[in-house]
């Protein structure tokens, strides 16, 4: 909710430099979405990347959303990529490469969809709690209010990109709170 209202200002008042277009990162990110660009245009497949938005959609909304539990997250951990693998085989991009291209956007913004997917229900696996709005059916009060567990769970994660079909690494940095201490919040 906080992202969407600061994140824009700051990187619209930040100041970027020019990016040498030489730079062996700038070849290698562009070469990897002139592959990726490639790889979508030519899979001709019979099924939209409007279906496979929806498809994905659901998934993470059924199983990874406000409520949820180990058994869905490990499900979606496995359905996600098999709709992943049947998305390469079977998507169809319309219309063509290197002029604009709404569906081609779509369909490269939803390859990095299937990724953050797999990492939100990975996160939410990771946590064995219930926190604020993301609530781990197993982790509850008997009264059915949020179970935190502040002793093992606060900290920052972050987690790092190791790899196509590789998992990802979790690093954790651990929050202290010295004026305002941890409360649970009640929803009754």
């Amino acid at each position: 909710f906080v992202l969407p209202s600061t994140l824009p200002n700051y990187i619209a008042s930040t100041k970027l430099e020019k990016v040498d277009e030489n730079a062996d990162a700038v070849k290698e990110a562009v070469a990897n979405v002139q592959g990726i660009t490639k790889r979508l245009m030519s899979v001709k497949g019979t099924k939209s990347v409007d279906h496979y938005q929806r498809e994905h959609g659901k998934i993470v909304w059924d199983y990874c959303g406000m409520s949820r539990t180990a058994e869905g997250l490990e499900k979606a951990l496995t359905l996600i990529p098999e709709l992943e693998a049947d998305f390469w085989e079977n998507v169809r991009v319309t219309g063509t490469e290197g002029e604009i291209n709404q569906e081609l956007e779509k369909a490269g913004r939803l390859v990095d969809y299937f990724g953050i997917g797999k990492l939100m229900c990975l996160d939410a696996l990771e946590r064995n709690e219930s926190c604020g709005g993301h609530f781990r059916e197993e982790y509850q009060t008997p009264e059915g209010e949020a179970l935190r567990n502040d002793e093992e769970y606060s900290y920052v994660a972050a987690w790092q990109y190791a790899g196509d079909d590789q998992t990802p690494l979790l690093h954790k940095e651990q929050l202290t709170f010295e004026t305002v201490k941890l409360a649970t919040r009640s929803y009754k």
